[in-house]
Parts: structure tokens; sequence; C-alpha cells
């Protein structure tokens, strides 16, 4: 275990400490990092898979989402949700194809060449991010360098999400960031998720064949999040109400940034690491 220098202004903590362990490696000369989460377990041959991946994909970037902890209630009914609604916004096969901007990671399991992290900044690079894995990502990716995305089953997060209002809470910790600060992409979000959530199952209600259609498909592409996590197809209709507690969540996550107390975390507002990581 290594002793914590202090937090330089414009870091978070959770990069800072990232960054020093990151120098402590180097002076073994690795060719692969594995930047994990504390609370994350791995299956003994993770590491080797990690780095088969990237080579014969010829990747420099590798990341599985693990899977997540869903035995509470809060986390059976959104725990899945995250899921699905994480893969809306970074398909996979969108994240390999070096057509395509999209750029993401899931940051509890992620094996970069340590040339390319060398190449890119290191970690200062993204050093005030809060949403660290997709913009690591999204450096990598804009250098040049390829970046795959996937699920994994045999790692697992052991973080415990006993209520809503934890779930919530972590949600809104980073959903305005997500949105670049901006109320006009809030208004856009939440209009989109009206229309494609809200009110299809309202006109089915209503008695609207199109309305019944549209929920239904909802449901059917929801399916595959609640079998990857042992979830009864019962769930699925009730999707629309995970998404208005997703919506709720992003509502609270501006708000908060609103006031000046964005991207609360471990009691710290990260509201203000932006301006500063911003400068070069």
């Amino acid at each position: 275990m290594l002793p914590g220098a202090p937090l330089p202004e414009g870091w978070t903590g959770k990069l800072w400490a990232a960054a020093q362990g990151v120098e402590e490696a180097g002076r073994f000369s690795p060719e692969y990092l594995l930047l994990t989460d504390a609370d994350i377990v791995h299956a003994p041959d993770v590491v080797a898979r990690l780095v088969a991946r990237a080579e014969e994909g010829a990747y420099d970037l590798v990341s599985w989402m693990v899977a997540l902890r869903c035995v509470s209630l809060a986390e059976r009914a959104l725990i899945p949700a995250f899921v699905f609604f994480f893969l809306l916004l970074y398909p996979p096969a969108w994240i390999r194809n070096p057509r395509f901007r999209t750029a993401g990671a899931a940051g509890g399991c992620m094996l970069i060449r340590r040339r390319t992290l060398d190449r890119i900044g290191g970690l200062a690079r993204i050093r005030g991010e809060l949403i660290d894995d997709c913009a690591l990502a999204r450096a990598v990716k804009d250098a040049g360098w390829r970046v795959w995305l996937g699920l994994s089953a045999e790692s697992r997060s052991i973080r415990e999400y006993g209520s809503f209002g934890e779930i919530g809470r972590m949600i809104s910790r980073t959903a305005f960031t997500q949105l670049r600060h901006s109320l006009v992409l809030l208004a856009a979000t939440l209009a989109g998720l009206a229309l494609t959530f809200f009110a299809p199952p309202v006109a089915a209600v209503r008695g609207s064949l199109t309305g019944l259609a549209a929920w239904a498909l909802m449901a059917a592409m929801y399916a595959p999040a609640l079998r990857l996590y042992g979830r009864s197809l019962l769930w699925a209709p009730l999707l629309p109400l995970v998404a208005m507690f997703y919506a709720g969540a992003t509502i609270h996550s501006a708000w908060a940034w609103m006031r000046g107390a964005g991207g609360m975390w471990k009691g710290r507002s990260q509201t203000k690491l932006r301006p500063e990581a911003d400068k070069t």
C-alpha cells in the first residue's frame, strides 16, 4: 500500500490516487496497466483475458462493465436499467468502430497500454473529470487509438446500494456532467425520455394500439438486461417507472450543480474542478 500525497488543486481524489499508483507501477516498466476499483472482485484470469482481448484486436484500452450487485429491492429495481441506459448511451459496437466518435469505458475494470497512457499525457489529461472512465476512453480514441468495451459476469462489484436514495445519489453525482452542464441538453433529454418511455404507456392506457406496441417493444429491448441479472421479465413493462426515477435523479443533479453542490462524493463537492482542469 502506498502512502497518499496531499490532493493537488484541480484533481479528483480517485484520479490522484490512480496517478500515484501509475507512477509507482512505472518503476517496473509494465506494458499494460490495470485500473480498477477497490470494491471489484475479479476472477483469477481477468488480466490474462483482458490482455488477450487487447492483443487480438490491437486495442489500446479494453474495459469490462463488471456485474453490479443486485440484491436489495432498490438494486433489483434499478441496477438492470443502469446497465441498459449505459449501453444505449455507449453502444459497444460504436465504441470499437474507429469511424464513430463514441467512446466509453467502465471505470471498475480498465486495461490500458502504458505507452498509450503516456502519449495522451497520462491521467493528468483528465485529472478533473468526474466521469473519468469515459473521459479516458475519449482521450484515447481522439488520439487515434482503439477502444473496446464489453460485459463481464466473472468480475463483479460488491458495492452495496441498500436504498433507492443511495442509487439516486449515485446517478445524480454525474448525470448533469454527462449533459455538459447544459440546461438545453437537460431539457432535450427530459423531452426524449418523456417521448420514448412515458408517452407509449400513457397512450396504451388510453386505448392506442400504437402506444401498446411501442410499450411492448420497449419491454422487449429491456429484457436482455433483466436476464443478465437474473430478474423476472415481469419487470420489463415497469421500465417507464424506472425511467421516471432516472429522470428525477437527473433533475436533482442539475439542481445540485446550480447551488454549488454538484458531483458530491464522500462529502466533497466537485463543482469547481472542471474550470481548473480546463486551464491546460
